[in-house]
């Protein structure tokens, strides 16, 4: 049976140099950072070291960088702090942003009376920055923005800039969830003045269990997690050495290969979506997934003419893996919150599917896809 793997949004291939990274750490790493003997001093350089590199690539301190277990961890860290450690009062998001920070939103809200507004979206899923400007400028409470760079189901991409200028002019903080974005496009925090972003290795061909938050310099950090001093006093636990140290080969392979990789992947999309053409003249595409300059150049939601509730089944039969949505969301009948905000009732209704691609996929494994599908329409 052929194995081909086109659910990359969800998690990614980690890169063998990146396993050599891990393995020769817990080989020699094996000492606790906070231990103040030599082994413990050996493991905690080499994350030290790891966060310079990292801090580096987006062209910041390595006193932003803090360490986490996932981006889920990031921005509830992130979150947690808006509201209780810097007096956020009101916050400004959307209703198709990942879970991980709606989900928490609701919950800090409801638990420190902190005010919601939701931002309006179009029928393509993109933020309307006349309501955000709107929503800002109504309320003078201390608010955060919290927009995703790129939506993690769609694969539309923010214009992180305007949104910037925006949260400049009316004082407020702007957190985004850049998951989706870390690893497939440069980030420079000096040029886009995001207070915070979060980041999650196993999306750029990393270890699973780790990655990170940045809180730009002057916003002090409270622990959600307590019992230790780790992390400068922002995240007790023991930090985990070997996935730091491949999160930084990680993202120093991606960030060097970015134009290699993306120019490669933006053609296998483009190739991709000409064939489903062919397929059906009724094939949609959902989000702005299909416009290659407005969306992730490794995302495309696709939605089928008709309603096939086995589709997903099948492919997973033949050896494809692909997605109904988020991966996070998986054994959920409720179906993608996403789709549902931006969808009238019956697109709803039918089939959609989330392909998602990387470096390792190729021309010969997407021709597969699109046999598969023929015989399936």
């Amino acid at each position: 049976m052929k194995s081909i793997y086109l659910d990359n949004a969800a998690t990614t291939k980690i890169d063998e140099e990146v396993i050599e990274v891990m393995h020769t750490s817990m080989q020699n790493n094996y000492g606790n950072p906070s231990s103040t003997h030599q082994y413990g001093r050996k493991a905690k350089s080499a994350i030290e070291t790891a966060r310079k590199n990292i801090a580096k690539q987006f062209n910041v301190s390595a006193s932003e960088i803090i360490f986490t277990s996932s981006g889920t961890e990031a921005d509830n860290l992130i979150l947690y702090n808006a509201i209780l450690n810097l007096g956020v009062q009101r916050i400004i998001t959307s209703k198709i942003e990942h879970h991980a920070v709606t989900h928490t939103c609701n919950y800090l809200a409801k638990a420190n009376n902190v005010s919601i507004n939701y931002v309006d979206v179009d029928e393509n899923g993109s933020i309307d920055l006349q309501h955000l400007e709107e929503l800002l400028a109504k309320d003078s409470q201390k608010t955060l923005v919290s927009l995703m760079f790129i939506n993690n189901e769609i694969g539309n991409i923010l214009p992180i800039r305007a949104v910037c200028d925006l949260c400049k002019n009316y004082n407020a903080l702007f957190h985004s969830d850049t998951v989706q974005a870390i690893g497939h496009y440069k980030i420079d925090l000096q040029e886009s003045k995001v207070d915070f972003i979060t980041a999650s290795a196993h999306k750029f061909h990393g270890p699973k269990g780790v990655g990170f938050a940045f809180f730009r310099k002057g916003f002090g950090i409270l622990p959600m997690i307590h019992g230790g001093e780790q992390e400068k006093g922002a995240r007790s636990s023991t930090e985990n050495v070997h996935a730091i140290l491949g999160m930084q080969k990680a993202l120093e392979i991606a960030n060097k290969r970015i134009e290699i990789d993306k120019n490669y992947i933006e053609k296998l999309k483009f190739y991709f979506i000409s064939e489903l053409k062919k397929i059906s003249e009724f094939i949609q595409f959902n989000g702005l997934s299909s416009e290659l300059n407005k969306s992730s150049y490794t995302i495309l939601n696709v939605r089928f003419p008709t309603q096939n509730n086995m589709l997903l089944f099948s492919l997973d039969l033949e050896g494809i893996a692909v997605s109904g949505g988020s991966a996070c969301q998986s054994g959920s009948a409720k179906g993608s919150h996403v789709l549902s905000e931006i969808l009238n009732q019956n697109d709803q209704d039918k089939t959609s599917i989330r392909f998602s691609f990387s470096k390792y996929t190729t021309k010969e494994e997407i021709d597969f896809v699109i046999n598969s599908l023929k015989s399936k329409m």
